[in-house]
């Protein structure tokens, strides 16, 4: 097995909304060209967490952090971050499309456009690229110029992945990607992401654990505890985490005696 090359780094990391203290002391390794999901019951932080490794937090209120979260040896939370280009090199697929009412093509184009003007020729390449990528491109390459809402609700979160592909990202987050999908749609996704995990880094949100042991190779057991705060009980290989958890919370969840 090759090296393993962490592209995020968190270091003993607390977030807060204004005072309310949400995550506390979570550490854990995120690896180039690997699946890592974070499991835990609904409402137990997760996307709050998810949302802290980009700082998309931020465009919601105010925020606190303690801690450190290291992409490739910088501190995200310094001051002098570029947080465009953060977003564009940690990108995030949300759990409902969240598309734009303009064509395809220029659902694509959007965030590529937004770092700087392309020439239409090089412009037409990054999207079909783009597209190609998230196994789009033969279903919809004579729609190109046709709005995505007409998609169905599969094609649109493919497009979704599509549109933060093509600003060329280091890290994709999904948060509950398959959520809404139905089985074929669920299966594209997840087939898509076995394709992408040669080209960069994954976070994924799910509650479904048969979908964690499909795809991911590392897995971080998130709980509420009795002061509303979330802490990562576990981290390990998804392997570990399924077959022989240290924790008993751990066990008890990933078994389904808890939910």
């Amino acid at each position: 097995m090759s090296k393993l090359i962490p592209a995020i780094r968190v270091k003993n990391f607390s977030f807060y909304y204004n005072t309310q203290k949400i995550v506390e002391g979570v550490s854990m390794d995120i690896y180039q060209n690997q699946v890592t999901a974070i499991i835990g019951s609904s409402g137990c932080g997760k996307s709050t967490f998810l949302k802290s490794l980009n700082r998309l937090n931020e465009l919601e209120t105010e925020v606190k952090v303690e801690g450190r979260v290291e992409f490739f040896g910088q501190n995200i939370y310094e001051r002098r971050v570029n947080l465009s280009r953060l977003r564009r090199q940690i990108s995030m697929v949300f759990p409902k499309p969240n598309l734009f009412p303009i064509s395809v093509y220029d659902n694509v184009a959007y965030g590529v456009k937004l770092i700087g003007w392309h020439p239409k020729v090089e412009l037409d390449v990054i999207v079909e690229s783009a597209i190609k990528a998230a196994n789009l491109w033969d279903e919809l390459k004579n729609k190109l110029h046709k709005s995505a809402l007409e998609l169905s609700g599969g094609q649109q979160q493919r497009l979704c992945i599509a549109r933060a592909l093509a600003v060329k990202p280091k890290v994709l987050l999904m948060d509950e990607p398959c959520s809404g999908l139905d089985p074929i749609g669920s299966m594209q996704i997840e087939n898509l992401i076995q394709n992408l995990r040669s080209e960069l880094a994954i976070v994924i949100v799910t509650h479904n654990m048969q979908q964690v042991t499909r795809l991911s190779d590392f897995t971080a057991f998130f709980y509420t505890n009795e002061n509303r705060i979330t802490q990562m009980v576990e981290f390990g290989t998804t392997n570990k985490i399924f077959t022989s958890p240290i924790d008993s919370r751990t066990r008890d969840y990933v078994f389904g005696r808890i939910s």
